[in-house]
């Protein structure tokens, strides 16, 4: 059966972040799904304007219709916690199970999702206290794997990050 990825996304994300996992998961056969705050919008990276059409706007989805779920990281996250269908949408993703995969800033929406208490996290370090203030472990490591919970800290660490996600997608 397909698997379906579904990428949090909006303007000024890390584009590495984004093109390198997303390359990975479409050569190892599961289709992408862009979801973000309006369907059809053009969305850029911060660096070198690489540029996501939204598939889905994420007032208009569930959690259940993906198999997982990736947040990318750089200003994004931060863009994305603001509206509250966003951070509906990743507070159920981790809820059901699911595997959510987070790097570098994204903790940030998942901070909002309130959805850390008592579960083991990494990411940029500029944002490790808004970690431990969600009640979370922050763990300095380049890949922490907490249940349905991958994290890593940037991109430095995106092989490990893209081994464990695709680890994880294959045993769910």
């Amino acid at each position: 059966m397909e698997k379906t990825i579904a990428v949090i996304i909006d303007d000024f994300f890390e584009d590495v972040e984004y093109t390198e996992p997303i390359d990975a998961f479409k050569k190892a056969g599961y289709t992408i799904v862009h979801v973000g705050l309006k369907k059809g919008k053009i969305v850029e990276s911060k660096k070198q304007r690489t540029k996501v059409r939204i598939d889905e706007a994420v007032k208009d989805v569930s959690a259940g219709e993906f198999d997982a779920l990736l947040i990318p990281g750089g200003y994004s996250p931060d863009k994305l916690r603001v509206d509250e269908d966003a951070v509906q949408f990743v507070k159920d993703f981790v809820e059901s199970g699911k595997p959510v995969f987070s790097i570098c800033h994204a903790p940030q929406l998942l901070i909002t999702a309130q959805v850390l208490k008592g579960r083991k996290i990494t990411g940029w370090k500029s944002i490790v206290q808004d970690i431990k203030n969600a009640g979370a472990v922050f763990l300095d490591q380049e890949v922490v794997e907490d249940g349905n919970l991958i994290s890593s800290r940037s991109p430095q660490d995106l092989p490990a990050f893209i081994k464990a996600s695709l680890q994880k997608l294959q045993t769910s």
